[in-house]
C-alpha cells in the first residue's frame, strides 16, 4: 500500500495539514535519521531511550546488550511508541511566539518481537551497521556467536505510523510583518568533517571511499 491507514492514535488533530501517511515520506525519514527515541512504560514509569535503528521492508530492527533495560523489558511485548527527527532548520520569527523549526519527523507505535532466528538476527545487525555507514559490512569481522548472544534485536512491524513534518519561514501576526527585526530561515545540513584514523590503525591501510565520500541518503 502507497499510504498508512490513519488510526485515532496517528492522527493529527493540531496543524493537520503537516501530516502525512505517505510511504515513500515515512520511508525516506526513517533511512535517513541516524537513530530514535524508543518510549516504553514500566511498572508505570515511562522511560524513552535513544537507540541506533534500521528499516527493511516494512519492520524496523533495534539492537542492544541482552542486560539493556530496554531490550529486556520491551521483548516482553509492551507497547512502545519510537519517533525519529530530522532538523532541517531553524525558522526566526518577528516574534518570540512565533520562532520554530523546519523538520521532518516520524512516530509509530506497536509491540516488539525478539528476533531468535540466527540467519534474521545477523541480516538486522548488517542493516543496523549499513544503516549508519553504507558499505561498511563487508570491510569488518562479523559478529561471532558470542557476540550475537551477547546481543538482543527486536522487530517492530510499521502499522500505526504518521509522519509531521514542517517547512517554510516563519508565520508571524499580520500586525507584526512592519517590525525592523530580520526574520527568516537559518537552514541546517549535516555536514561530514575530515576523518580521523584510529591511533593503531596501520599507516598503509587506504582510506575507504565510502568515508571519504560520506553522505546522509
Amino acid at each position: 500500500m502507497p499510504t498508512f491507514t490513519p488510526t485515532e492514535r496517528t492522527t493529527l488533530h493540531r496543524r493537520p495539514n503537516r501530516a502525512s501517511y505517505d510511504r515513500a515520506v515515512v520511508e525516506a525519514i526513517l533511512d535517513e535519521a541516524f537513530f530514535c527515541h524508543v518510549g516504553f512504560t514500566v511498572e508505570g514509569q515511562p522511560y524513552v531511550i535513544p537507540t541506533i535503528h534500521a528499516r527493511v521492508g516494512d519492520c524496523v530492527y533495534l539492537h542492544g546488550s541482552v542486560a539493556s533495560r530496554m531490550l529486556r523489558s520491551v521483548r516482553k511485548g509492551i507497547p512502545v511508541c519510537v519517533t525519529v527527527t530530522i532538523l532541517d532548520g531553524l525558522v526566526l520569527a518577528r516574534s518570540a511566539f512565533h520562532h520554530s523549526m523546519n523538520y521532518r519527523s516520524v512516530m509509530f507505535l506497536g509491540t516488539a518481537t525478539e528476533v531468535l532466528d540466527r540467519t534474521e538476527k545477523n541480516d538486522a545487525l548488517k542493516a543496523i551497521v549499513e544503516h549508519v555507514a553504507p558499505k561498511r559490512w563487508d570491510d569488518v569481522r562479523w559478529p561471532n556467536a558470542q557476540e550475537l548472544k551477547a546481543t538482543s534485536v527486536l522487530r517492530l512491524s510499521l502499522e500505526e505510523v504518521s509522519a509531521k513534518i514542517r517547512t517554510g519561514p516563519p508565520i508571524d501576526d499580520e500586525e507584526d510583518y512592519s517590525l525592523s527585526c530580520w526574520a527568516g530561515e537559518l537552514p541546517l545540513r549535516f555536514v561530514p568533517q575530515q576523518p580521523i584514523a584510529d591511533p593503531k590503525l596501520n599507516l598503509a591501510t587506504p582510506l575507504p571511499q565510502y568515508v571519504r565520500e560520506y553522505r546522509r541518503p
